[in-house]
């Protein structure tokens, strides 16, 4: 049994029950160890009613009927005497039955005793029969002497089994007077075996020795009972056998155990007789007056013994209650006091010290003093431990303002930081549009794409350094941007872009509000998603609409994650956790979680059946809307350099399935990062270059109904390693990623100028636009400290 873990009130309880408890069992027991002898002392009078007095009838008259019994036996006629004995016998037994069911004598008597006197039942229940058997003489002296004696005996073990007072000297008495009942039964049997001697004139084989051995044990058990007799007692049963009928009959028994078994037995069967009765009635009479002497001193005893223990009870009583009542008084003011240092310390821990965080948090200023009250316990060691645990709160409240200060400041450095490198990007991003702009040289330009790519990835660490210190990114959109478009511009942003195909993407469009951090969320999922998986595999990216918003998947077929794994990264993503450094290499998580929050997405990681791991990206319904038309607040046409462009021409996806958007314009796939939109099929070289006719160097056809101005085919350079038969050779890689930049930029301008009119060509190879500038002169970010 761990009491260890026990609430301090069920520890106080049992600390006080469980000696309450002991005291009151042993006041219990006391009481009634104390009871039992009281009610033992009562029922003797129970005993000698019920069961002594008319056992000591049945004993004389079964006496009276074994002498008469056997004198019958010895001579030749029946005797009238006997029948009318056998008459007060069966009325003396019938009496006695009638006793002994009672059920005050059976609830007074013990197990012993019950059994005694079922058993003396059971041997006078035999008498009818040891009678039929006296009067056909199938019975001699010997066997009716035996047959009375067992029934006599039985009644003694009866009185014998009574004579257990609790009290010694009543107990001693009620023994000796069982002793005397017993001696005068001996006398009784010497009586009878000398009436059938008397009447045969002579002594069968063996009753001579047995007269003197009934005399011999009739007189050692008078003696040992009179010694046990109190000295009033023994007084009167001293004078009582100094009368003349006791000497006579002393004076006789003396003469049977020296007399000639040989010869008749010399004594006066006349003045045996009369000296008999007269001794066997006084020493009835004695017996019969002294154990109703004993019932009676019997009951004031056991009314003191009840006096005494009803004192004794009641202190007892007391004490317990006492006991009880102090116990209870001192456990529960323990247990209030504790239960009050708990639940300050609860409190503190739960609700004071959390919102002494968040208070400080939301820039409030906070009071340690008035937030960390004193405690006052008294001056015992409860009290001690509360002045301790006062010292604890403060300081924990103070260590709270402290971290918490230091976290806003961490947070001001890291905002700091992440604005002084956004700052730089953007301008480097800036330089590198111009740079682009102005660049005619297809290699440059791939290279100057390459470093496009890199800033535009080095930005997206910048605006995670912004949402680590708890603010916003400072770009934004204002009209809804297609969401195959946010799905691009999110690859754009991933090293390992070519990897990543779009294998189906519902027509749909987002909020402006939500863009840029939709990018952001998706990007730092794929980004996961190529770095956990083998290189020579493939991420696809999904999206469809569902009941609840817009989802899309992210899918790799890397190793997966462990159930706790994804169990834990599941709780993070569900809710916008605080910033934990000890946590670094999983900032990506935090970043995810931090965006989802500030717009109610909701992110789910499970398995893919290729044995790798689904992000579930749900979009929800208020952020979705119809897919923009292209041109309005289409992202393609404006940023196709950094945020929306995707993967080479080898890793395009195929093509979406038709669901009634029109088809964009091609893509260009040339070796840079960044120039390729992913999700359009890119066309061959070839067709790309014989897709209009020819026209004269720097003119320009004019805007088809979208607006995209005609591409001029220029001369390709001269090569050195075409064949003498003058057959062309095929166009190379780097060529044709050339053809595929010039392409794509002019494609940008086609689609700006569809908004605004044709724009005059001012180079056969422009640049394409910055992306700090939205199409139609829309700002799409906002440096704050730029």
């Amino acid at each position: 049994m761990r009491t260890r873990d026990w609430p301090i009130r069920s520890k106080l309880t049992a600390l006080v029950v469980v000696p309450v408890t002991a005291l009151l069992a042993l006041w219990i027991f006391a009481t009634t160890l104390t009871f039992g002898p009281a009610l033992d002392l009562l029922a003797a009078r129970t005993f000698r009613y019920d069961l002594g007095r008319p056992g000591d009838a049945v004993v004389a008259e079964l006496q009276r009927e074994r002498r008469l019994t056997v004198e019958q036996l010895a001579g030749a006629r029946p005797l009238p005497a006997l029948a009318e004995q056998r008459e007060r016998t069966d009325r003396a037994l019938a009496e006695l039955r009638r006793r002994v069911a009672g059920e005050e004598l059976r609830d007074a008597a013990d197990a012993s005793l019950q059994a005694r006197i079922d058993q003396l039942v059971t041997a006078l229940d035999a008498l009818p029969a040891g009678r039929g058997f006296i009067d056909r003489r199938k019975l001699d002296r010997a066997g009716a002497f035996g047959l009375y004696n067992g029934m006599i005996g039985s009644a003694f073990q009866a009185f014998a089994a009574t004579a257990t007072l609790p009290e010694p000297d009543l107990n001693r008495e009620s023994r000796a007077l069982t002793g005397l009942g017993r001696s005068r039964e001996l006398l009784a049997q010497a009586d009878a075996l000398l009436s059938g001697v008397v009447t045969e004139g002579r002594y069968a084989e063996g009753e001579h020795a047995r007269l003197v051995q009934i005399i011999g044990n009739q007189r050692f058990l008078t003696e040992d009972a009179v010694a046990d007799l109190p000295a009033a007692e023994r007084a009167a049963y001293q004078r009582l056998t100094e009368q003349a009928a006791f000497a006579r009959l002393r004076v006789m028994q003396d003469r049977l155990v020296a007399g000639d078994p040989r010869t008749a037995p010399p004594v006066d069967p006349a003045g045996w007789q009369a000296s008999y009765d007269e001794v066997q009635q006084q020493l009835r009479e004695y017996e019969l007056d002294a154990a109703d002497g004993l019932a009676d001193r019997s009951v004031p005893t056991a009314v003191r013994i009840l006096v005494r223990l009803a004192v004794a009870g009641v202190l007892g009583l007391v004490a317990v209650v006492a006991s009880v009542l102090v116990a209870v008084r001192v456990g529960r003011t323990l247990a209030r006091r504790l239960s009050g240092v708990r639940t300050a310390a609860l409190e503190l821990a739960e609700q004071r010290l959390p919102e002494v965080v968040a208070r400080l948090r939301r820039g409030e200023q906070v009071d340690v003093t008035r937030e960390a009250p004193p405690l006052e316990h008294g001056d015992d060691e409860i009290g001690q431990v509360g002045r301790a645990f006062n010292e604890v709160q403060r300081t924990a409240i103070r260590a709270a303002v402290d971290e918490v200060t230091l976290r806003r400041g961490l947070n001001e450095v890291f905002l700091n930081i992440a604005r002084r490198s956004q700052s730089l990007v953007h301008r480097q991003l800036a330089l590198l549009d111009r740079m682009e702009r102005g660049t005619e040289d297809p290699d440059a330009l791939a290279e100057l794409f390459q470093v496009d790519h890199i800033a535009t990835r080095l930005r997206r660490h910048a605006e995670d350094l912004v949402i680590l210190a708890g603010a916003a990114p400072g770009r934004g959109w204002r009209n809804p941007v297609a969401v195959v478009d946010l799905v691009r511009g999110a690859i754009s942003e991933v090293e390992a872009y070519d990897r990543v195909e779009i294998v189906d993407v519902q027509p749909a469009g987002v909020l402006g509000r939500a863009v840029g951090d939709v990018i952001h969320l998706l990007a730092e999922l794929i980004e996961n998603a190529t770095a956990f998986s083998p290189p020579d595999t493939r991420v696809s990216v999904s999206g469809q609409r569902v009941a609840n918003g817009y989802a899309l998947e992210v899918t790799d077929q890397g190793l997966g994650m462990s159930d706790a794994a994804l169990e834990e990264a599941g709780r993070r993503l569900s809710r916008s956790p605080e910033f934990d450094p000890a946590e670094s290499a999983r900032l990506g998580l935090f970043v995810v979680a931090r965006l989802a929050a500030r717009h109610a997405v909701r992110v789910n990681l499970g398995r893919s059946e290729a044995g790798g791991i689904t992000a579930v990206v749900l979009v929800p319904a208020e952020l979705i809307t119809d897919e923009p038309a292209p041109g309005v607040g289409d992202v393609v046409g404006r940023m196709p350099d950094r945020r929306l462009t995707a993967a080479r021409g080898r890793a395009a996806p195929r093509p979406r399935a038709a669901t009634g958007r029109r088809a964009p314009a091609p893509a260009p796939a040339t070796a840079g990062p960044g120039t390729a939109v992913q999700g359009l099929t890119p066309p061959a070289p070839s067709r790309l270059v014989e897709a209009q006719p020819p026209t004269a160097a720097g003119e320009t056809t004019p805007a088809d109904v979208d607006g995209l101005p005609r591409r001029v085919r220029r001369r390709p350079p001269a090569r050195s390693a075409h064949p003498a038969d003058g057959t062309p050779s095929p166009r190379p890689p780097e060529e044709a990623r050339r053809v595929m930049a010039a392409l794509q930029a002019g494609t940008a301008r086609g689609r700006a100028a569809a908004s605004t009119g044709p724009a005059p060509r001012t180079s056969p190879h422009p640049a394409p636009p910055s992306d700090t500038r939205a199409a139609g002169g829309e700002p799409t970010e906002t440096e704050r400290d730029a």
